[in-house]
């Protein structure tokens, strides 16, 4: 596809994917970069990079200090509503989950089955193992798919780590690509309300599935091949949404 291209990728936190060559740091690294990518961009990149730059090894830094030295790495930390707090009770979860399943992808598919014919009992039981330390389980950076939630984000991340391409990283190997779901944010609800895709009011997780299955009736292998293309029409300020119409993609 003419702009599935990496120059194109910036700016989009994706891009800090790319400095990591192992998975297992990579997965970490996608947890944050996804979990944060809410708000003006500028902000979000240098959120993300604040963090990243402290860790070094992402996997490294995680497994390597306890509960208080990554509290202490990132207190005083603020990404608009976001705490340094927030921050390491979710790192701290995800630490659980990796000394408990070896990653954070074997932790996502034992909630996955093969009957299951999308994500979403997965990412149901992936957001809330890694909520184990929020107060009250819940936490605004993973939400759950329960409360009707596009979970954009999550579903960001796992395209980013589970499809392998020009732009996306990839990384984890046995979540399927046929059961991902489109990551939803306004910018592609209005592009694909446009397209007929959906003719619901709100971008919710009805919204998500109702234009997943319209992709997937293009592609049903891999649904979301076309969200990372799609999506630079609303970060990109030199392409023209009537390149879309036009079929000029």
């Amino acid at each position: 596809m003419k702009y599935n291209k990496r120059e194109l990728v910036h700016p989009d936190p994706l891009e800090f994917l790319y400095r990591y060559e192992n998975a297992g740091d990579r997965e970490i690294a996608g947890l944050i970069a996804s979990s944060l990518a809410y708000g003006n961009v500028k902000q979000i990149l240098k959120s993300v990079s604040k963090i990243l730059d402290k860790t070094g090894s992402p996997r490294d830094f995680l497994m390597d200090s306890g509960r208080n030295g990554i509290a202490s790495a990132f207190s005083g930390f603020k990404h608009r509503f976001t705490t340094g707090k927030d921050l390491s009770d979710m790192l701290m979860s995800a630490k659980s989950a990796i000394e408990k399943y070896g990653s954070l992808e074997n932790c996502f598919m034992s909630g996955m089955k093969k009957s299951d014919i999308n994500i979403i009992p997965a990412l149901r039981d992936f957001a809330r193992k890694l909520s184990s330390e929020f107060s009250g389980g819940e936490n605004f950076l993973l939400p759950c798919p329960d409360r009707g939630s596009a979970c954009k984000r999550l579903n960001l991340y796992l395209r980013w780590m589970v499809r392998e391409d020009d732009v996306d990283p990839g990384g984890w190997k046995h979540v399927p690509r046929s059961k991902l779901l489109i990551p939803l944010d306004i910018h592609m609800w209005n592009i694909c309300r446009d397209a007929g895709f959906t003719g619901r009011k709100q971008a919710n997780l009805k919204s998500v599935l109702e234009i997943t299955a319209k992709f997937a009736e293009i592609n049903p292998e891999d649904p979301v091949k076309y969200d990372f293309t799609l999506s630079r029409f609303g970060i990109r300020d030199e392409l023209e949404y009537s390149d879309i119409y036009k079929g000029n993609l």
